[in-house]
């Protein structure tokens, strides 16, 4: 049992250390900012390289619930365009949610779930015969990654499954923040003249101005929900097709 708590162990760790460092605040436009002309060398010579370097990141990032999806997906927009961005951040996305879907069922097992009782395992059995749908759902409204990933394998839904539902409810937040990003060079630019003017000047609070709560803008939550609603139609119509049949033909 103790081995098993291992993984659970490293990355909880891992978690602690990252904040401890600071590393979550490294994921900003302004280390791009900072390092652009490294990361411009990089891709330019080796860019499948820096794409699998960036799904890492990003993937490391989503593994320690580090706040910077939203920032990252935009800065694979803006580094690799709209196409690779947005399928490297999905990619990441991804990796990050089935390794904390993987240790979490690891360190839990069949255990816990029993031990809270019947009625939990039962709603369980039930979120398991939809766990596609289910999964794609959480992943396209705005809840938290790590409530998926620990529900799902608290549940004990397929790893397939798990892995499935993810990318695809991924991706069209992926795909849209790398549009985004990848159309805010002119943006950068202004903002890049002036984040250096500022380090010129020796300031104390040199940053880029960018804001996640203005790409995540309530008509995309709202977008994106909607697409979450669609997902759990085929739910709702095989739950009332199972009620007719239980109920029976309806009697002249």
């Amino acid at each position: 049992m103790l081995g098993r708590l291992v993984p659970l162990g490293l990355l909880v760790g891992g978690l602690v250390l990252a904040y401890a460092m600071g590393w979550h605040r490294n994921l900003s436009l302004e280390t791009l900012v900072r390092h652009s002309a490294a990361i411009d060398a990089l891709i330019e010579a080796h860019r499948v390289v820096a794409i699998l370097s960036f799904i890492a990141i990003y993937a490391i990032g989503a593994a320690l619930a580090l706040p910077a999806g939203v920032v990252l997906a935009v800065v694979g927009g803006f580094l690799f365009g709209a196409l690779t961005g947005g399928a490297a951040a999905m990619v990441g996305s991804t990796l990050g949610a089935t390794i904390v879907f993987l240790v979490a069922r690891s360190a839990f097992g069949e255990q816990l779930l029993r031990r809270v009782g019947p009625r939990a395992e039962s709603f369980a059995a039930g979120f398991r015969v939809d766990a596609f749908f289910y999964v794609m759902f959480l992943r396209l409204v705005p809840v938290p990654s790590w409530f998926t990933n620990l529900t799902a394998a608290l549940f004990r839904v397929r790893f397939s499954t798990f892995v499935a539902a993810t990318a695809l409810g991924r991706t069209p937040g992926s795909f849209i923040l790398a549009l985004l990003g990848a159309g805010l060079d002119s943006m950068i630019a202004s903002q890049e003249a002036a984040y250096r003017a500022c380090l010129a000047a020796d300031g104390l609070d040199c940053r880029i101005d960018f804001d996640p709560a203005n790409v995540v803008t309530p008509t995309l939550i709202a977008a994106l929900v909607g697409l979450g609603l669609l997902a759990l139609v085929p739910v709702l119509a095989r739950r009332l097709l199972w009620r007719r049949a239980a109920i029976g033909p309806e009697r002249p």
